[in-house]
C-alpha cells in the first residue's frame, strides 16, 4: 500500500470521514472493500481482481455519495481525474483525494479548494488528504476537457493524460520510427503502443504488414490507439506483458519499453518486456527497440537473441535491432 493510500485509510480511521459505499479511482489494495474500484493500469487491475475486488478499467457513470481518488505525479492527470470524479458524485456527495507531498498534493489541494471549495484536510505519512462536497460549483473547463480524448500535437491524433508522452511524440519513439524499414511484413506487434504513434507510422508505409497487434498495460492508451488507428489490420489488447502471454507469435515486434514505476527508475520493467518479446517472436523474427542509452538492456538482448546491432545512437537514445 502506498503512503497516499495509507493516509486515505487514516482519514477514515480517525473519524474525520464516514465510510460508506464509494467509487475509488486509481484504486489499489487497501482495507476499503465496499467500493466500486477503477484501475486502468493492468498490473494493479489484476492485483485487485485476484483479491476479489469489484474493479473495471473505467467507471462510466454513477451518482455516488462518496468518491475516493489517489492522486498521481502528473498534474494534468489529477485535474482530469478530479473532473471525472466530480461527474460520478451525486449532488451533496463528497470527494476525498489523497496524494504525496512529493507529487505536488499540497499545490493541488489549493487549486481544488479555489475551484470547488474545500471542506477539510489532514496531513499524514508525508501526504495530503483533502475533501470537497459537490454543490453549486463545477471543475474548470480545462479540467473537464482533460477527462476525455482530445486533439493534441498537430491536431491529427487524440490522447488523454495518464498515457506516456500523452501530448507529444516522444524523442525516443521518433528516433525509432526514423530507423524502421519499409518492408516489415506478416504479423507485427507494438509492445507498449501508447496512443499508437509507431503503429500508425508503419501501417502508413509498410504494405506488407498483414496484421498488427497494439498492446499496452494502460487502458487509456488502448482507448487512444483505437481512436487514432482505423486500419483494419490493427487489433488492440490491454495486457501486462510481464505476466500475461502475447496474443500471437510475430514476425517483428516494435518496442519503446517502460522503465519507471511511479517516480523511481525500474530497468527491470524494460528487461521483462524484452524477455516477453523474445518469447513472442518466431525463430528469425526481428525485434526493434529504442531505449535510453544508459539502461542495462544489452545483457538481456545477448541472452535472448541470436544477434543484435545498434541502428542509431544520438547520445541520449539507442535504437537496436535483434534477431530471434
Amino acid at each position: 500500500m502506498t503512503q497516499a493510500a495509507r493516509a486515505l485509510v487514516h482519514a477514515f480511521e480517525t473519524g474525520a470521514l464516514k465510510p460508506q459505499r464509494a467509487f475509488f479511482l486509481r484504486a489499489e489494495l487497501s482495507p476499503f472493500r465496499d467500493v466500486d474500484a477503477e484501475q486502468s493500469f493492468r498490473p494493479e487491475y489484476l492485483r485487485l481482481k485476484k483479491a476479489g475486488w469489484s474493479v473495471v478499467p473505467r467507471i462510466e457513470s454513477g451518482a455516488y455519495q462518496l468518491g475516493q481518488l489517489l492522486l498521481t505525479k502528473h498534474k494534468e492527470e489529477n485535474f482530469a481525474n478530479i473532473a471525472r470524479a466530480w461527474s460520478l458524485l451525486a449532488e451533496g456527495g463528497t470527494l476525498v483525494c489523497s496524494g504525496s507531498n512529493d507529487d505536488g498534493a499540497a499545490s493541488l489541494e489549493k487549486q481544488a479548494g479555489k475551484a470547488l471549495g474545500l471542506d477539510g484536510q489532514l496531513s499524514k505519512f508525508h501526504c495530503r488528504v483533502f475533501w470537497l462536497t459537490r454543490a453549486d460549483k463545477n471543475p474548470p473547463d480545462y479540467w473537464r476537457d482533460l477527462a476525455s480524448l482530445r486533439p493534441v500535437g498537430d491536431g491529427s491524433w487524440l490522447s488523454q493524460p495518464g498515457i506516456f508522452s500523452w501530448d507529444r511524440i516522444d524523442d525516443g519513439s521518433a528516433l525509432l520510427a526514423a530507423h524502421l524499414p519499409d518492408d516489415l511484413s506478416g504479423h507485427v506487434a507494438d509492445f507498449g503502443c501508447g496512443w499508437g504513434y509507431l503503429a500508425r507510422q508503419i501501417l502508413g508505409r509498410c504494405p506488407g504488414i498483414a496484421k498488427i497487434d497494439l498492446i499496452d498495460a494502460e487502458h487509456r492508451a488502448i482507448e487512444a490507439a483505437q481512436a487514432n488507428i482505423a486500419d483494419a489490420r490493427a487489433s488492440f489488447h490491454w495486457l501486462d506483458l510481464t505476466q500475461e502471454a502475447a496474443p500471437a507469435t510475430y514476425d517483428a515486434i516494435l518496442c519503446n519499453p517502460p522503465f519507471h514505476a511511479g517516480r523511481a527508475a525500474e530497468p527491470g520493467l524494460g528487461q521483462n518486456v524484452i524477455t516477453a518479446a523474445a518469447r513472442a517472436l518466431r525463430p528469425g523474427g526481428v525485434f526493434y527497440m529504442v531505449a535510453n542509452r544508459g539502461l542495462p538492456y544489452e545483457p538481456i538482448l545477448k541472452a535472448n537473441f541470436t544477434s543484435f546491432a545498434t541502428l542509431a545512437d544520438n547520445n541520449k537514445f539507442r535504437v537496436s535491432r535483434a534477431i530471434r
